[in-house]
């Protein structure tokens, strides 16, 4: 039996005139994030830790951003396809745990909208995916609003 434990971080500057998309759920929100696809900051920490378990790299070896192919990607997609590499390679995703810092807006109303959509584009149950909300007590970047972050903890197993 092989198990492995993968580890994910991401993080994105505050950018008016965007939508923010945690998840894949739009949050309603005077900000969103920017990056060159839809910076979707959980999911790519999500797509990070999924690769890092299962040795195949990071999100930008397989989702360039110098590749316009990826510009305002839904960043589902880059999830989907880490889902599809990790199941390539014979894991089976035990679970993933995650968390989201970002000063404002309060997120809780969402936790379940952004479980089940992350449940759905990984193949898993629901009680298989957590999602946290912290802020950084207005300390640094996203304490002082300029930034969000997402951090991402998943399990595979290869019998």
């Amino acid at each position: 039996m092989d198990i492995r434990t993968g580890l994910g971080w991401d993080n994105h500057r505050i950018a008016t005139e965007r939508a923010l998309i945690l998840g894949g759920v739009t949050v309603p929100s005077e900000f969103g994030l920017d990056g060159h696809s839809d910076a979707d900051v959980l999911s790519h920490a999500i797509t990070d830790a999924l690769l890092g378990a299962a040795a195949l790299g990071d999100i930008g070896m397989h989702f360039p951003d110098s590749d316009a192919r990826w510009k305002g990607c839904d960043s589902l997609v880059f999830l989907r396809q880490a889902v599809e590499l990790v199941h390539a390679q014979g894991f089976t995703i035990l679970n993933v745990d995650s968390t989201v810092i970002l000063e404002r807006p309060k997120l809780k109303d969402f936790r379940r909208s952004i479980r089940e959509s992350l449940a759905s584009a990984l193949s898993l149950d629901l009680d298989r995916v957590s999602v946290k909300f912290k802020t950084a007590e207005k300390v640094g970047p996203v304490g002082e609003g300029r930034s969000a972050e997402a951090q991402a903890v998943v399990t595979i197993i290869r019998d």
